[in-house]
């Protein structure tokens, strides 16, 4: 069977060049991730450093340990949808020569194994072109994780001897994961249905398909219903997850839906009526160009959508419930004369232990040093904090999972707090926040100096505010609140962009390499198609825009079958951001909705112009008395 495997890679390797590209893409970027990752998890504060540096790597470790997780993960679930969406493809393409394969007396297992050979030798040829490319991804994933403030200026990962026979298996792995699908409906196919294109395989949609829409649709409402009573930080992954199951529901669905999307077409131009015509007929065509679009589409702008609507919402949120007129950038003397009320809040990384017994589970989080009854004037949406005095702490805005008549296990270095009772709870926050509120004296002064104190003042109603906060600017640098607000959402937005352009730029790569191999393994095999066109009075240039016209209304399809993926991100997003908040925010990032969908439509139709002019190269005549 390998020769045969073999032998049908080496005759049709342009149809896996692209699968070959993304297996390395896909190969590169598990081997950085995972070297990364490791690296990061192995960081140590240096010997004797204080315990809020301690702390503070400790936390940066956990932050860059998940987003390099999450990056390896998505990565992985791209390659493999890549990869199946292509191996499908070309199996359907060449299902007469495996119909011609069972009728001299191959079995259905014989049949996989052909197919899993050729997995098995296009993961080869990825995973080795993966690991020198490995070495460039990990460069510009080192420069992000310094850039966003995960490791510091000089961190550097070392090469591990065993990555590349991992690399190598991974490649394998991906390759064989994204065929296994594919491999076991060509099997199931009756080769006389294969040789005359009728029942099972001349379906698009198959039982697997229908299987996965019902199941990742009814997913996405269910996500959308939870959204509203999964707090802040689970309302924001449940819409988030709304756009994965939506695309993938949109995906299977794609051969009914693309073609009728693509009628829409106007047919008063001969180019036009025969790229209508041909999106009826090539529905898997249609189907495996219009995947990857709306794959990207939807994932990229429900993560884009989701994060934007639960920053504004958490901005509001902080607008409306913060009542002072100054923020100070330190601490604050307590006989300033006109300040009425000082808040002063010192931010600090500590470890939680939350739970009891088998359940327990230990995480960093921040925690917010305050003096309650300020806290309580300056935030007066925080409810009452009277009972927070002497060993017991409150959960904070970001404290999802952590509520009132808890006991948590707190540590700060090696200054263990012990269990300590939770006896009061701040309403949730949209933009997240401290997990929890630790009252001031908890934690000695000295393992404090250092962190970062802000101070919330608010001027006495007789007192000029000028003349304060030049008073003030002697403690720290002195900014009106709504400015101090503005600028800390801005901060948070520039973090939280530099996490979803390692998603998006990834997923943008992966779906630009899937749209250009879906064109090209099409249009290669259209060459007569294409030909008796012409033959019968078409000229070249009229099928040059036919096969314009059809990439551009695949892709529309695509577009716009991604776009009501994002869609019900959004809806998850207004339903929580109102749990949460009391009002329902949304914001759409309409830049990166025009930019992503322009770049798909160029994308799709360059390749598709390139690949059917050299398709069109040769004469008609020559084409169509040439021996398949």
């Amino acid at each position: 069977m390998i020769r045969l495997s073999w032998a049908g890679f080496r005759e049709r390797w342009p149809l896996f060049l692209g699968a070959v590209v993304t297996t390395a893409l896909g190969v590169a970027l598990a081997q950085s991730s995972l070297v990364l990752l490791l690296a990061v998890a192995g960081r140590q504060p240096a010997p004797g450093a204080p315990a809020l540096e301690a702390m503070t790597v400790a936390a940066a470790r956990e932050t860059g340990v998940a987003l390099m997780g999450v990056t390896l993960g998505f990565g992985a679930f791209l390659a493999v949808f890549i990869i199946a969406s292509t191996f499908a493809f070309t199996v359907a393409q060449r299902r007469r020569d495996l119909a011609l394969l069972r009728l001299v007396g191959g079995s259905r297992r014989q049949l996989r194994r052909v197919l899993t050979g050729e997995a098995v030798l296009l993961g080869t040829a990825g995973g080795l072109a993966g690991i020198p490319a490995g070495l460039g991804v990990q460069a510009v994933q080192t420069w992000l994780l310094r850039d966003l403030g995960f490791v510091p200026a000089g961190f550097a990962a070392p090469w591990l001897p065993w990555v590349p026979g991992v690399s190598l298996g991974s490649g394998i792995g991906l390759a064989v994961a994204g065929v296994l699908v594919a491999a076991r409906r060509a099997a199931a196919v009756r080769p006389l249905e294969a040789l005359r294109e009728s029942g099972a395989a001349a379906r698009a949609m198959t039982r697997g398909r229908w299987w996965l829409f019902a199941v990742t649709a009814a997913g996405a409402v269910a996500l959308v219903v939870l959204a509203p009573v999964g707090g802040a930080a689970g309302g924001q992954a449940m819409a988030i997850s709304v756009s994965v199951c939506a695309a993938l529901a949109f995906t299977a669905i794609s051969p009914l839906l693309v073609p009728a999307l693509g009628r829409l077409l106007p047919s008063r131009v001969v180019p036009a009526r025969l790229a209508s015509a041909n999106l009826r007929e090539g529905v898997r065509r249609s189907a495996s160009i219009a995947a990857p679009v709306i794959v990207l589409t939807g994932l990229v702008l429900g993560q884009a959508t989701a994060a934007a609507s639960f920053a504004s919402a958490g901005q509001r949120q902080a607008e409306r419930d913060t009542v002072a007129d100054f923020v100070v950038a330190g601490p604050v003397a307590a006989d300033v004369p006109g300040v009425a009320v000082a808040s002063a809040e010192t931010e600090v990384p500590v470890v939680l232990t939350v739970g009891s017994g088998e359940l327990a589970y230990t995480e960093t989080r921040t925690a917010l040093v305050v003096e309650p009854a300020a806290y309580e004037r300056v935030h007066p949406a925080s409810g009452s904090l009277a009972a927070v005095h002497g060993p017991v702490v409150a959960a904070g805005p970001g404290g999802d999972g952590v509520s009132a008549g808890d006991t948590i296990g707190v540590r700060f270095g090696d200054l263990d707090l012990g269990r300590l009772p939770v006896v009061a709870e701040v309403p949730a926050g949209a933009g997240g926040g401290p997990a929890l509120l630790l009252p001031r004296g908890l934690l000695p002064d000295d393992v404090l100096a250092g962190a970062a104190t802000r101070t919330f003042v608010t001027v006495a109603p007789s007192a000029d505010r000028a003349e304060v906060a030049g008073r003030l600017a002697a403690s720290g640098r002195v900014l009106p609140v709504a400015q101090w607000l503005a600028d800390t959402a801005t901060t948070r937005d520039d973090t939280t962009s530099g996490v979803l352009l390692v998603v998006m730029g990834l997923g943008g790569l992966f779906a630009a390499i899937g749209v250009v191999n879906s064109v090209v393994i099409a249009t290669g095999e259209r060459r007569r198609e294409f030909a008796t066109a012409r033959v019968s009075g078409l000229t070249r240039g009229q099928v040059l825009r036919a096969a314009l016209l059809e990439s551009g209304a695949v892709t529309a399809a695509g577009l716009v079958l991604g776009l009501l993926a994002a869609a019900g991100t959004l809806l998850a997003a207004l339903a929580a951001t109102d749990a949460v908040t009391g009002s329902a925010t949304a914001a759409v990032p309409w830049p990166l909705v025009v930019g992503v969908a322009a770049g798909s439509l160029v994308l799709s139709g360059v390749s598709s112009l390139v690949a059917t002019w050299s398709a069109t190269r040769p004469s008609p005549v020559s084409l169509l008395g040439a021996r398949d």
